[in-house]
């Protein structure tokens, strides 16, 4: 998950070394440099700009960190129109487990959620060749595409089973925020889709846009939602929790940061928050923090945890940057996420596609049970 915070280092500020010691360091890839542009029979054929970018991706790529990425100028403009929500491709989140890419959420109304990739999925092949051992910028490089165009995905899926899908790309465009007044309940629900710069705003104004006069409830749905900026989380939880902590940050270069609440002008009406294995980052913060201080409850199912803060450290004067993970977070209480998850207080087995919504269902038994003193079902 991002933090809108934007550093720019110097290199002896990043390694901590003088001068002398960052010439040791480095000697030996000015060596390999000047050995590839004396020896190497295509050296007329590389310019500097490749050698040094292939020098960075190299050293990021050997943290063995999946979140930490270095950019070209080309591939930072493409994370950010994703980031934004729009963006040509399949629609789904992606991640590193065990060396395999892994399906962190399909998105919502996307070719790939029609396609059948679901939660925890790993890719195996894209259009016939193995992603063992690639990388995230690999794996979205091939995955993205024209629009119109097809890409073939070879998946395990968590049941064990292994499906080979035909997914034609088309232009994604994902909403933040969708909401509904279920009339007969009572109950405003609203869904987030992901955590940037207007979440907070268009939930804000959709919160307030339900009849607060007659509300029984609030339902608010977290399902694949994979995060977004940390500072987008800590505004939307601030809408249930009235004061104190939302998440605790730490990291080498900061030490411990808390993020408090913003203050809730809402009034504090029952909560039932859906996850499952698509809710991770944001998402989970948000979450964590509604189950710490016991506003609301969790239901569904074990979320994806992650729990690792990113942020763009540093950035080149072509335009290219490096993202690197810098802090883990934990719940306002204190408990890890990352690797851990979140358990839901009310468990809700996985469906059949063709059953009801088994989910909104258990939570809307739950608000039911818990309407407001004087106010008539």
């Amino acid at each position: 998950m991002m933090r809108k915070v934007f550093a720019v280092l110097g290199l002896l500020g990043v390694f901590g070394l003088g001068a002398g010691q960052t010439a040791a360091i480095f000697q030996p890839l000015s060596q390999v440099y000047d050995v590839i542009r004396r020896y190497y029979l295509w050296a007329d054929q590389v310019n500097d700009a490749q050698l040094i970018r292939g020098a960075i991706r190299g050293m990021v790529q050997s943290l063995g960190d999946p979140y930490s990425t270095y950019f070209t100028p080309e591939e930072y403009e493409s994370w950010q129109r994703r980031l934004a929500g729009e963006y040509t491709g399949v629609g789904m989140e992606i991640t590193i487990r065990k060396g395999w890419i892994t399906v962190v959420t399909p998105l919502p109304g996307t070719p790939a959620e029609a396609a059948g990739i679901r939660p925890g999925d790993v890719i195996l092949e894209v259009d016939g060749e193995s992603t063992e051992g690639w990388t995230l910028e690999q794996a979205s490089m091939r995955i993205r595409g024209p629009e119109g165009t097809p890409v073939t995905l070879k998946v395990r899926h968590p049941d064990g089973t292994v499906e080979t899908l035909t997914i034609v790309r088309a232009r994604i465009k994902v909403e933040a925020v969708r909401a509904r007044y279920l009339e007969e309940e009572k109950v405003g629900y609203v869904r987030l889709l992901r955590l940037d710069e207007e979440t907070p705003a268009l939930l804000g104004r959709t919160l307030f846009s339900f009849p607060l006069e007659e509300l029984r409830g609030i339902l608010l749905d977290l399902r694949n939602n994979p995060g977004g900026l940390l500072s987008s989380a800590v505004e939307v939880a601030s809408f249930f929790i009235d004061r104190g902590p939302i998440v605790r940050v730490r990291g080498p270069a900061f030490g411990e940061r808390l993020y408090n609440s913003r203050g809730n002008s809402l009034p504090n009406l029952p909560l039932a928050v859906l996850v499952n294995e698509g809710t991770a980052s944001g998402a989970e913060i948000v979450a964590g923090a509604i189950q710490d201080y016991g506003v609301g409850v969790l239901v569904g199912r074990k979320t994806f945890g992650k729990g690792l803060i990113q942020e763009i450290v540093l950035r080149f004067p072509d335009g290219g940057v490096l993202k690197l993970t810098t802090g883990e977070y934990l719940t306002a209480k204190g408990r890890q996420v990352h690797d851990v998850g979140l358990t839901p207080d009310v468990l809700v087995p996985v469906g059949r596609a063709d059953e009801e919504d088994l989910d909104l269902k258990a939570a809307l038994e739950w608000l039911g049970a818990r309407a407001p003193v004087g106010v008539s079902p």
